[in-house]
């Protein structure tokens, strides 16, 4: 992949080159080892013991994450110093995709290796690197990650836990209680927050076991329930002083960063969600008979089929493109700092934090797309999706808390257009320089190109996708300035704007990639993913129309309105395509291999 330099959040006022993103198709030999050494644990140990894992057997899901520890399959993103594979982000997400079929033990797994071990590979300091990450690797030892509290969703720095130093300066002192933490029934290691003196929110690595620190019941949860999900409290609980994560008074910068972190591996575990929902629906449509035929030779369901193929491939392509971009700024902040001598967690905050926006969009999307795929999936089975024994009924639960997870949907949509503004105010992203721009050529003719190559189109609506949240977005922010934060409903549609254009920009730049490859061999796979990509475009494009009409009419009234009106129809003229024959390709497609079609 070319190095590229900090795209965070330039998608929307840049351009850039195929080349510059990783795909599933660049996936080298040593990646797909990986996956399939994961998909073989899945096969021979998870599977036969699936029942067992959902009736919540703590003895047997510590077992089994041991046996995938000693497979190496635990320490993906744990370096090799501490025992670990210390692979690249690709490849960790790879195999978080991969291991996402095993449902309730593939949450445990990843609460355990993301949110669990990765504030100590990323914030801890050496002594804690040494001690913990070793165990953590090997699942030795499994972690869990206590942020949420009863008063303190959402709003994290709420917490009210507190931790107070001892005279001798040898112990913190931990008061309060955590909520829904994944693993606890069985974690050795816990990564707590708490506000030092009541002020200076803290992260702090507890152990079980110590004296005050208690463990309460199961939750009754409507999915996911082959994992462990309980309350934690601490009644004067003495940590020692030397575990503190971080330092004091900076548990927000792991906190936040962590849960970037946690986003973008939840949108890897969707994508394999999805994948697998697909595979259960076509089968099931293929062998389910009515009116004397295969109820996968309907349009209708075919083009039920054709529309989750689409959406996962969309997801996928955004997902391996950020994973991408993560990487290469991990290698080049990692270099900097090496050769500047600066703190290990400072360089791996300030390359996280570059694509906090994105791993926010892909959080949002991926969780979305899963539900609306599980949902299709349950239609397609009919009333045998309501019954338990089918497997599309457990993953309509289980993905109902994606949603919620990693901070909730309605929190990630603020917080991608706020911190596309932030970055424009620190002079990071040439964001207001492109809307005046705009706004001159708003002024002149603008009529359209010749789309004489494939694709051509596509990539001159995604150019139009973006003239148009620059255009609404700086209305939005000529009207409100700082008070635009307060406008929730318009921040969500600046947002939902974004992710549309990130979305079809990743499926698009993936698509032309494999058209500059000019496989023969693959010629099937690129022409599905040109029609999937024409189809996406099209639809996304109308969304974003119809978000822009809906905040412009929040914006401005009377004739206002409708010069602003007339502008996005100069912003949106483009030809129709007829998206439901090439949905009818894709269906056979999908309906011919069984499984998500490239």
């Amino acid at each position: 992949m070319a190095q590229n330099n900090r795209w965070g959040g330039r998608f929307v006022v840049e351009d850039m080159s195929p080349s510059a993103i990783v795909t599933p198709e660049d996936f080298t030999d040593e990646q797909r080892m990986i996956a399939d050494a994961a998909r073989a644990f899945l096969v021979g140990e998870i599977r036969p013991r699936d029942a067992e894992i959902e009736a919540l057997d703590y003895k047997l899901t510590v077992e089994l994450m041991q046996k995938a520890g000693d497979l190496g399959l635990l320490g993906a993103d744990v370096p090799e110093a501490y025992g670990g594979l210390g692979l690249d982000k690709v490849s960790s997400t790879l195999l978080a995709e991969t291991l996402s079929e095993a449902s309730s033990f593939a949450l445990s797994v990843g609460a355990h290796v993301g949110i669990g071990t990765l504030p100590i590979v990323f914030f801890g300091s050496q002594a804690q690197k040494e001690k913990y990450l070793p165990d953590l690797a090997t699942g030795k030892k499994i972690a869990a990650y206590c942020l949420t509290e009863p008063a303190s969703g959402s709003d994290a720095l709420g917490a009210r836990t507190t931790a107070r130093l001892t005279p001798d300066g040898k112990h913190y002192i931990l008061n309060g209680s955590k909520l829904y933490i994944t693993n606890s029934g069985f974690a050795d290691l816990f990564i707590v927050y708490a506000k030092v003196n009541g002020d200076h929110f803290t992260a702090f690595i507890v152990e079980r076991g110590l004296p005050g620190f208690s463990i309460g019941p199961e939750e009754h949860k409507m999915g996911i329930k082959g994992s462990s999900t309980c309350p934690i409290f601490f009644d004067d609980t003495p940590v020692p002083a030397g575990n503190v994560l971080g330092e004091v008074g900076k548990g927000h910068i792991i906190a936040f960063n962590i849960l970037n972190i946690g986003r973008f591996k939840l949108a890897a575990a969707c994508v394999g969600g999805a994948k697998e929902t697909i595979g259960l629906a076509v089968k099931y449509a293929n062998t389910r008979k009515q009116f004397g035929r295969a109820i996968a030779s309907f349009p209708l369901i075919g083009a039920k089929l054709a529309d989750m193929n689409i959406a996962t491939y969309v997801l996928e392509s955004m997902v391996y493109r950020t994973a991408g971009w993560i990487d290469e700024m991990l290698k080049e902040t990692e270099s900097a700092g090496s050769d500047e001598g600066a703190d290990p967690g400072a360089i791996a905050a300030k390359a996280i934090s570059e694509y906090a926006l994105e791993c926010s969009i892909n959080k949002v999307f991926a969780t979305e797309v899963l539900d609306y795929v599980a949902d299709e999936g349950v239609q397609i089975h009919g009333g045998y999706g309501y019954i338990k024994d089918y497997k599309v009924e457990r993953i309509y639960r289980d993905s109902r808390i994606n949603r919620i997870f990693e901070g909730t949907n309605e929190i990630n949509r603020m917080l991608i257009p706020g911190t596309l503004m932030k970055k424009a105010l620190k002079g990071e992203l040439p964001l207001l320089r492109k809307a005046r721009a705009l706004q001159a050529e708003l002024l002149q003719p603008m009529p359209l190109p010749l789309f004489d190559e494939p694709l051509s189109k596509e990539t001159f609506r995604i150019q139009q996708g973006k003239k148009i949240f620059l255009a609404v977005g700086g209305m939005a922010v000529q009207k409100y300035g700082l008070a635009l934060e307060q406008q929730q409903e318009v921040l969500c549609l600046l947002a939902d704007m974004m992710i549309q254009v990130f979305a079809m920009e990743s499926a698009n730049l993936r698509t032309r990639k494999m058209l500059l490859r000019g496989d023969s061999a693959s010629a099937a796979a690129t022409q599905n993913a040109i029609d999937m990509t024409v189809v996406f475009v099209q639809e996304a494009m109308e969304r974003i129309e119809r978000y822009a009409k809906t905040t412009l009419a929040a914006l401005e009234e009377g004739d206002a309105l409708q010069t602003q009106l007339a502008v996005m129809k100069k912003l949106t003229r483009s030809p129709l395509v007829d998206t439901i024959s090439l949905k009818r390709g894709i269906a056979a497609r999908v309906i011919r291999s069984q499984q998500y079609t490239l």
